[in-house]
């Protein structure tokens, strides 16, 4: 049984443990601006309901979040996700571009 523990054969058959996937909040929105350094603003559109009439509201919201290499434009449709604070209000960083702008 010594031999078995100094062997870690115990150890090897243990189970593994699946790792943790964190979820983050995704949005997928337009880019209005880049022209800070390694920063896009993304403006998000959603419907809102009137709590008192019920009619759906159009409500826009802007984020900032983190472009490394620079590669967006405006007008592109980018998907960001939620991540550590890199600024005081930069809390999402891009995770893919999925439509690029036809501006040059």
């Amino acid at each position: 049984m010594t031999e078995d523990v100094l062997n870690n054969t115990a150890v090897a058959d243990a189970p593994t443990v699946p790792e943790k996937k964190v979820m983050r909040l995704e949005k997928v929105g337009k880019v209005v601006s880049n022209k800070m350094e390694k920063t896009i603003v993304v403006e998000v559109s959603y419907l809102k309901k009137h709590r008192l009439y019920k009619k759906a509201i159009r409500r826009t919201s802007r984020f900032k979040a983190h472009d490394e290499q620079n590669e967006c434009k405006i007008g592109d449709v980018v998907r960001i996700e939620e991540c550590r604070p890199i600024s005081k209000e930069k809390h999402f960083r891009l995770a893919e571009i999925i439509k690029h702008s036809d501006r040059v």
